[in-house]
């Protein structure tokens, strides 16, 4: 049987899925819930049997079905689907981080349409112009409306050098864009790496939580204690901006790369098994407790809440930026045997202080905004999980996302100067002042 894996993550990358693993629960039914729930399924049975036989043209069994999980599913909420067999192996693969070909798109569904949560840095899709947010409406003229997310994934992909068209809606323009995309051999590098304030800030972006990310995070600062030097090193960014998640473990391991103690995060559902606590491990932090700034904004989804809602609760960073998407739940792989498996809401997580961020988001320590180009205004906004059809309610205060937008620049990166100034001691006051907020 397939080892389940925990793993948080807002949508699916034309090559990627998010997820969170945790593990299935035993059945706590009474009798007389067992007998209404084998009512129900023989409901079912009759409703498939009577369409199979009565539909106009001869229906494919499988693809009923399959559709009917998928139906079941999406009434559960937003981020519960099917994966069968070839999606669960594409998935697993994504998560080692191998090739493979396509566009480099994190996306999600929603109302039947399939809307980018991100692009990936340094891919055919970012460098054509999608932006967070956007909505894909066709591909390759094909409707996307009646695709379930696999099927609108399967057309994204292909072999490296073939090009794909996508037209697509963008906030707040009435007119389609038409985006012609060449695929390319995508290899997710999670972790990059530079020397950023005149050279003694270390910067590391992380762009998803797959299994090389603590890798290449550990990698980084090594390399940064080298050069400069631990004596010069002012500090450390983290950049989580536009990152839609990944796996539980990984985040865990970033979170103790700069810690030593503490609660990093907990998850709480309905079986004893979905009931766990994760702590640090003393002597694990590998940043020598030097400054640390993290950087997040309206697409910081999932395991980058974690992060941040960690190292934020635990006092060990500053928050910069506006606030994050607030996907506050845990998905679990749960394997079917050779029938794929079923990626299912199984709890809630909260942060060491106890919070839930699902459909709030984290709110930053200095809300910085960022100068959007006239011609991108009011069109890279993430609507953040309470806009979510079907998501999990979190009492009254729910708040929508907020912009997901960062520089090409670094120049021009109002977030990353703040993150810097603050580093360098210089104007943490002033910092607060940029911008004006979340939206």
């Amino acid at each position: 049987m397939t080892r389940a894996i925990p793993y948080l993550a807002v949508g699916v990358v034309c090559g990627a899925l998010a997820v969170a693993y945790v593990g299935g629960g035993a059945s706590h039914a009474t009798p007389n819930a067992d007998a209404q729930e084998s009512q129900r399924l023989a409901l079912f049975a009759r409703a498939f049997e009577t369409a199979r036989d009565a539909y106009v043209d001869e229906a494919d069994p499988t693809k009923m079905v399959v559709g009917a999980i998928n139906g079941m599913l999406v009434s559960l909420d937003p981020h519960s689907t099917y994966f069968d067999a070839k999606a669960l192996s594409e998935f697993e693969n994504t998560m080692k981080g191998e090739e493979f070909g396509g566009l480099g798109l994190e996306v999600m569904q929603e109302g039947g349409l399939v809307r980018v949560v991100s692009p990936i840095d340094e891919t055919p899709a970012a460098r054509a112009g999608m932006l967070s947010g956007d909505v894909i409406t066709a591909i390759d003229d094909t409707p996307v409306k009646g695709l379930t997310l696999k099927e609108a994934v399967d057309r994204m992909r292909g072999p490296a050098n073939t090009s794909v068209k996508l037209t697509v809606q963008r906030e707040s323009e009435r007119q389609t864009r038409v985006f012609t995309i060449v695929r390319e051999i995508i290899h997710v590098l999670p972790v990059r790496a530079r020397l950023e304030g005149g050279g003694d800030v270390g910067y590391i972006r992380i762009t998803q939580f797959n299994q090389q990310t603590f890798d290449g995070v550990q990698k980084a600062i090594a390399h940064f204690r080298s050069d400069p030097g631990s004596d010069k090193l002012k500090g450390y960014i983290l950049d989580l901006r536009n990152n839609p998640g990944g796996l539980l473990t990984q985040s865990i391991e970033v979170v103790n790369a700069f810690v030593d103690h503490g609660e990093i995060v907990s998850t709480r559902g309905r079986t004893l098994d979905q009931q766990q606590e994760y702590y640090a491990r003393a002597g694990a932090d590998l940043s020598q407790g030097k400054p640390l700034v993290v950087l997040i904004n309206g697409g910081s989804a999932s395991a980058s809440e974690i992060v941040s809602g960690a190292l934020q609760d635990l006092k060990r960073a500053t928050l910069i930026g506006t606030r994050s998407f607030g996907k506050g739940s845990v998905q679990t792989v749960l394997p079917l045997g050779d029938d794929g498996a079923l990626k299912l809401t199984t709890a809630r997580y909260y942060t060491p202080s106890g919070r839930s961020i699902q459909a709030k988001g984290i709110e930053p320590d200095i809300k910085v905004r960022e100068s959007i180009p006239d011609d991108l205004k009011g069109k890279v906004d993430s609507k953040g999980e309470a806009s979510l059809q079907g998501h999990l309610k979190n009492g009254d205060d729910e708040k929508t996302g907020s912009e997901a937008y960062v520089p090409p620049d670094p120049s021009k990166d109002e977030q990353l100067i703040a993150a810097i100034d603050l580093l360098h001691g210089r104007a943490a006051a002033k910092a607060k002042d940029v911008g004006s907020g979340d939206n």
